[in-house]
């Protein structure tokens, strides 16, 4: 049986503005981070399980994103990466098993390999865990072509459409026309766009490539066999596998949100690498910490 949590916003002062989370439930910590043009949503169907299941859940919304201010000046892999080990400190719950999606995946491995005494875990979904292979030229080209897309009023719809087409392949959360448009307006508030823009023309995950193998924490990752930021997921999926030493899972019928369009298959793989790792009471325990 599920039981109702109730949840509080909260705000994580950092430099140049305040992270929006929520908390909910009470024992060894979890933190949840979502991807670029996403927010906390994407995690609604997992976290009453996890709850359940005799965790602490906390989410957070990306700079910029969902409830967090804008008006930041860095963003990116490390920057999201920074302010989740600022918040894990924050709670004083550590070390805490990160969760990411698409660059929060990202972001959350930039961390273990910064922090490994905060980071008992990583559950990776979509990640990158470095820059795809191409020409210097390709990649200029690639960010200008993005800055013409989120440039004018057209980009929130332009996010939006390709959100729940291509990235959404498969099946479909029965709340997911919901959730994007509640994107979608999301990107028409004031600011919202512009820092959606400079997010998209600073993400660089070469800056995770770099410091990805000194990762220690045990993980698990994550793919749907149809995400179209894959040339080939299952070969993709294999190759992060191999260089974090972690488990694997190809989630059929799925693509860029395994989290929300397969949650069953998200919360097995996330149970059974939780159930692994070495706790004292409420707290996990970090090996040679």
């Amino acid at each position: 049986m599920t039981t109702t949590q109730e949840t509080t916003m909260q705000m994580l002062s950092r430099p140049d503005g305040r992270i929006a989370f929520t908390d909910a439930g009470s024992g060894p910590l979890l933190v949840l981070v979502p991807g670029m043009g996403d927010t906390a949503g994407t995690w609604r169907d997992v976290v009453p399980s996890l709850v359940d299941a005799g965790f602490r859940v906390v989410t957070c919304d990306l700079r910029g994103h969902g409830a967090s201010d804008t008006g930041f000046a860095e963003h990116g892999d490390d920057a999201t990466g920074a302010d989740v080990l600022a918040l894990v400190e924050h709670l004083d719950a550590g070390p805490a098993v990160l969760v990411g999606n698409s660059m929060g995946g990202s972001a959350v491995a930039w961390a273990a390999a910064q922090r490994p005494d905060l980071v008992a875990g990583l559950v990776l979904v979509s990640p990158f865990l470095d820059e795809a292979p191409g020409s210097t030229a390709v990649k200029a080209a690639t960010r200008l072509a993005f800055r013409a897309l989120f440039a004018g009023p057209w980009g929130p719809w332009v996010w939006a459409r390709y959100y729940a087409g291509p990235l959404t392949r498969g099946r479909h959360a029965a709340w997911q026309t919901e959730h994007v448009a509640t994107l979608e307006a999301d990107l028409r508030r004031p600011g919202r766009l512009r820092e959606f823009r400079r997010l998209v023309t600073q993400l660089d995950h070469s800056l995770v490539g770099a410091v990805v193998d000194r990762v220690q924490a045990p993980a698990v990752v994550l793919v749907g066999a149809n995400d179209p930021d894959y040339r080939d997921p299952a070969a993709e999926l294999a190759a992060m596998g191999e260089r974090l030493r972690a488990r694997t899972v190809l989630v059929p019928d799925a693509a860029h949100y395994p989290q929300h369009q397969a949650p069953e298959v998200f919360l097995e793989a996330t149970s059974a690498l939780l159930a692994t790792l070495p706790r004292d009471g409420e707290r996990w325990v970090v090996a040679g910490a």
